[in-house]
């Protein structure tokens, strides 16, 4: 984790731009991992990491790149948070929603008391048990976009892998501390690439194509530009864009609290499992056991992947991705 080499190295910054701080008072405890994890993608990314108490994301903010460092106390009830770089105001400015605190879990909890439906009570037991979990909103579009990409129809560790050498290839260093964090590629730099510059990273033709299109109207995409519902019809303009993909990118984002990723390869086995102990399913029950719980059938699906049991595999794996270099 990022933390350690904290520790070991110096702080030298490198750039010209000074730190800047912040300290935030939180009106609600907060799991860290459970609601910002989604800005990191795996152990091995090198845009940013997240622990139960530290939170390092590097990004192209709109004002340009910046570091943001986010440390809570023991508590889970304060917030000290730094950044350095162009975009150090804009990291700061969008803490509060990364931590989740314009967040409505109210309206959950109000939703949960005497609802009486299937998984209803299984639903109260695993909020009971994550109390601290709320919904994170990046702000960044393009960035959760570019890795749910990566990730459709491929299985998690290759999607993993392929962002972290788009990272290492096309990226830059992070400003701030020097601890080997990098900034991920511009969307004017992926947009500029041709398809073929993606098989060295694992990603062949089709992807790589929704990955430039997508960035050569990234302008379209800004968060703030429009309001939510018209962002995600956007996406869905985009060839090579689907539900699954939106629902992905919204969740991270957006901080849509309802987002359900139909299409997805292990969700409806977890649904129906946590719901019914059955060790398979679909789409089709997957939504109508999440019906009840609308407009907060993601904050239940969070539930289910941090809290609830998996359902045993006997199915067949998703195959490795093999990309032959022509």
């Amino acid at each position: 984790m990022w933390e350690g080499r904290r520790v070991a190295v110096a702080p030298a910054v490198t750039t010209i731009t000074s730190a800047r701080r912040d300290d935030l008072r939180l009106s609600h405890p907060v799991d860290l991992m459970a609601t910002a994890g989604g800005l990191v993608r795996g152990r091995g990314d090198l845009s940013g990491a997240c622990s139960p108490t530290d939170l390092w994301w590097a990004s192209n903010t709109p004002l340009g790149p910046a570091t943001l460092h986010l440390a809570l106390d023991g508590r889970l009830r304060r917030a000290v948070s730094e950044a350095w770089g162009p975009g150090a105001a804009w990291m700061l400015d969008q803490v509060p929603d990364l931590l989740g605190q314009n967040d409505d879990a109210e309206a959950f909890t109000e939703l949960l008391e005497g609802l009486d439906a299937v998984g209803a009570g299984r639903v109260r037991e695993l909020r009971r048990r994550s109390p601290a979990l709320r919904m994170s909103r990046s702000g960044a579009l393009v960035e959760a976009l570019v890795p749910s990409v990566l990730e459709q129809k491929v299985i998690g560790a290759d999607a993993r892998a392929s962002y972290r050498r788009l990272v290492q290839r096309h990226g830059t260093p992070a400003p701030g501390p020097d601890l080997g964090l990098r900034l991920p590629p511009t969307a004017e730099q992926l947009a500029g690439l041709p398809y073929w510059a993606f098989h060295p990273l694992g990603v062949e033709r089709r992807r790589a194509e929704t990955i430039i299109r997508a960035c050569r109207v990234a302008h379209r995409l800004q968060v703030g530009s429009c309001d939510d519902a018209e962002l995600r019809r956007r996406l869905l303009t985009i060839p090579g864009i689907g539900p699954w993909t939106v629902a992905e990118v919204a969740r991270v984002a957006l901080g849509d609290a309802d987002a359900v990723s139909v299409g997805d390869y292990h969700l409806p086995h977890q649904v129906a499992y946590a719901f019914l102990g059955e060790r398979r399913g679909n789409d089709d029950l997957m939504l109508e056991l999440l019906e009840p719980f609308r407009p907060h059938r993601q904050r239940v699906i969070r539930l289910i992947e941090r809290g609830a049991p998996a359902p045993p595999r006997r199915s067949h794996r998703l195959e490795r991705t093999r990309i032959r270099h022509l």
